[in-house]
């Protein structure tokens, strides 16, 4: 395996301190807090996170031991993250969203000494587990606010825990450097459990090296600037998340802007305006939605002058995707129908700026792709896992082809078994997952990675991914159906938040459809449809219609063997807390065809 070296450093904790110190003045990141955007320079995180760090070693902790954090994105996650890593302690990101039975367990599965909150709601979920976690000494508090009164011997606030550092610091001030140069390549350093679909949730072991492979590789694929800006909304706790916000940061020297709550992120988005900008196929999704919804509610011309923009963005992206530039008439137009509209329309989600847009971590319907093309801004899907530490495969600008998930990156190799499993080696892969070498035997052999994904590859080289193979349909009369395809197609509706299809060893297929609240309740509230409320929502005929409507309109692009004949909502508003879904808003296929089984066979 080759060495990863960026600017002389071999591992993210020199060059993160190398950054600090190198770069002392230039911002690093932006936080939005009661509406104003706050600044941190490369010296303020550097330092923070040698408090933090220093902070930890007075309390014990030594070399590979597991750190926690619960919370939703923001700067202390970030100072946390790097001065546990800059100390030699290992980071487990927790999903601001998980259940406390889910904080024990991770607590317990990764021996985790230290375990940092956001506030007071993620602190009472450690609280009512701490004495079933025998590992777990002390619990760091970001945010005391609603906490001032509160003592516990085993709690501190984060400003405690920097006051320990910077005494530490004095007394021993060589401290810090030693354990940052002390630093080796294989030395493990994030642990990021995986989302547990198939059974308990797995620590998946990203070691120094692997994310050092990430960050050139990043770089090589898309070239991220120094004045580049992007914008943190995605859980840390995921592997993207980290890649992007944290590392590709260190590795670029860009700033990210850091969004002041999930519910301000499409405001924030549209304040900061980033110039590069990564999400998953969900928020694109909802992107889509947003402007189609508007555009039913504007007026007859400005349905029309859209449809002209789009049309002439759809002809004027197909010239760029073949490298080529469109005739000078066509380009006229295309500026003119631009300025007047496709720029309103890019400004509204806030990626007017972005170079780029990128997506990954689920299915995504290449029509959604075709959109932002035609809108003027180019996409490129990736592929990875968590077990490859991100991006595996790549379509970059100049080589890419819309439908597949690119061609593998620069020193890893994909190739499929008989069966048509994906399989990925490379630097990224990791070693295994903690304290499981059963599972770590099942997905690790001889060097490779099987993903359990189906793919193909074609003769250019370019990767399609068809589906998990577990989630393979084969119906009553033996017909293979592949349904993230169908499903993917139902979710570019801005009615339709996800859908499940249901037939393996059934006569036909039926979906279980969630719908999109906010576009479907106005839908409801412009039709004068009486509701009072989710549930009886998606009882009413009309909502029951309006989703037929968009299946119909799916099953046109199927054949008659893969059209959905029934279907049924599911009438719960759901949220990251059910275990119907994942982190990501992603449904759960097995949790859902247990859980709804009865309203499943009912369609039979």
């Amino acid at each position: 395996m080759t060495g990863q070296i960026i600017d002389g450093c071999h591992t993210v904790s020199a060059l993160f301190w190398h950054r600090a110190s190198t770069l002392p003045d230039k911002v690093a990141l932006r936080e939005k807090d009661f509406g104003i955007w706050n600044e941190y320079t490369w010296s303020e995180w550097g330092e923070q996170s040698r408090l933090v760090g220093l902070g930890l070693k007075s309390l014990g902790l030594r070399r590979g031991d597991v750190c926690s954090i619960g919370s939703e994105v923001n700067k202390e996650w970030l100072f946390s993250d790097l001065g546990i890593i800059g100390i030699g302690g290992v980071v487990n990101g927790v999903y601001a969203t998980d259940a406390p039975n889910q904080v024990e367990y991770l607590i317990n599965d990764s021996g985790t000494r230290f375990y940092f909150v956001e506030d007071e709601e993620q602190l009472d979920k450690v609280l009512e587990v701490r004495d079933r976690t025998p590992t777990l000494e002390k619990i760091i508090i970001f945010d005391m606010e609603g906490l001032r009164k509160f003592a516990d011997d085993q709690c501190l606030s984060f400003a405690e825990l920097l006051e320990l550092g910077k005494n530490y610091g004095s007394e021993h001030p060589d401290s810090w450097p030693e354990a940052v140069a002390a630093a080796n390549p294989e030395d493990l350093m994030l642990l990021t459990y995986t989302s547990g679909t198939t059974g308990p949730p797995k620590g998946a072991m990203i070691s120094q090296r692997n994310m050092m492979y990430m960050m050139r590789n990043l770089q090589k694929i898309y070239g991220i600037y120094r004045t580049d800006e992007q914008l943190g909304f995605l859980p840390l706790a995921h592997v993207a998340g980290q890649m992007f916000y944290a590392f590709a940061v260190i590795e670029s020297c860009s700033i990210i802007n850091l969004v002041e709550g999930l519910e301000t992120a499409v405001q924030d988005q549209q304040e900061i305006a980033p110039t590069i900008h990564f999400a998953v196929p969900r928020v694109w999704e909802k992107q889509y939605s947003t402007v189609a919804i508007k555009l039913k509610e504007g007026t007859s011309f400005g349905r029309f002058a859209h449809d002209l923009a789009l049309k002439c963005g759809t002809r004027v992206a197909e010239h760029r995707k073949r490298g080529e530039r469109p005739g000078w008439l066509l380009w006229l137009r295309f500026r003119v129908l631009d300025y007047l509209v496709l720029k309103n329309i890019r400004i509204m989600p806030g990626i007017d700026n972005c170079r780029w847009l990128l997506t990954a971590a689920a299915p995504i319907a290449p029509d959604l792709i075709d959109w932002f093309w035609a809108i003027g801004k180019p996409m490129y899907e990736v592929y990875g896992q968590t077990e490859c530490t991100g991006v595996a495969t790549a379509n970059r600008p100049g080589d890419f082809r819309i439908g597949s998930v690119g061609k593998a990156c620069e020193e890893s190799e994909v190739v499929l078994t008989d069966e048509s499993e994906i399989l990925i080696r490379g630097p990224g892969v990791i070693a295994g997952y903690w304290n499981n070498p059963e599972k770590t035997a099942e997905t690790f052999r001889q060097g490779w990675l099987h993903t359990g994904d189906v793919g193909r590859i074609d003769d250019d080289g370019f990767i399609y991914v068809i589906d998990r193979m577990k989630d393979i349909i084969i119906t009553a009369g033996g017909k293979n159906i592949t349904p993230s395809e169908i499903e993917n197609q139902l979710k570019f509706s801005p009615y339709i938040s996800d859908a499940v299809v249901v037939g393996d060893r059934r006569p036909y297929l039926t979906c279980l459809v969630m719908i999109d609240q906010e576009n479907v309740t106005k839908y409801a509230q412009d039709n004068n449809v009486p509701f009072t409320n989710y549930a009886s929502l998606c009882h009413t005929q009309a909502v029951q219609d309006l989703v037929w409507q968009e299946i119909e309109r799916v099953n046109t692009k199927f054949a008659r063997v893969e059209t959905i004949k029934k279907f049924c909502l599911i009438d719960q508003l759901l949220d990251p807390e059910d275990e119907e879904l994942t982190p990501t808003m992603k449904l759960k296929r097995n949790v859902v065809n247990e859980k709804y089984a009865d309203l499943i066979g009912s369609m039979y």
